[in-house]
């Protein structure tokens, strides 16, 4: 019951630190993940002229095989630098000390969420509809959740 709240007050903390800091507040979340979306489409989409297998659009495309790549890289990079950053608070209060870097990647899990949104929102504008592959998406985040976080799967040890 601790552990869990004391995740849970890590997590908000970092999710209110991160939205904060921004001047644009929680539209920097938006903002992010489509702007490098009409990067991907402009440079590799109109300028290289990369095709795209399949029937969905160009930009579609581009922002759900970025949306994954995101969340797992924000994750991780948030987990690593969240052991250094709280370095503190580990050396003087005693708990399970993967709650630091689980509570970083809940707030990249945040992110993945809000542009996720995005991501239906366009799907609509362009009427697609999503194959079955859809189904191993929350396959994936689980496994690139665990491996950010450096918990091994079946393992049962927290500190």
């Amino acid at each position: 019951m601790a552990v869990s709240r004391a995740l849970q007050g890590l997590g908000l903390a970092d999710v209110s630190v991160r939205y904060k800091q921004t001047v644009i507040g929680i539209a920097w979340a938006l903002i992010r993940p489509f702007l490098t979306m009409v990067v991907f489409t402009v440079v590799f989409g109109g300028i290289a002229r990369l095709p795209s297998d399949g029937s969905a659009p160009y930009a579609l495309m581009v922002f759900a095989g970025l949306l994954p790549w995101a969340f797992f890289s924000a994750a991780l990079a948030d987990a690593s630098g969240s052991l250094v950053s709280n370095a503190n608070l580990i050396s003087k209060v005693y708990f399970p000390r993967l709650i630091v870097p689980t509570a970083s990647v809940i707030v990249a899990f945040v992110d993945f969420l809000i542009s996720f949104a995005i991501l239906a929102a366009m799907m609509a504008w362009y009427r697609f509809m999503p194959g079955p592959q859809l189904l191993l998406l929350p396959v994936f985040i689980v496994i690139a959740f665990l491996g950010a976080s450096a918990r091994p799967c079946g393992s049962r040890r927290s500190t």
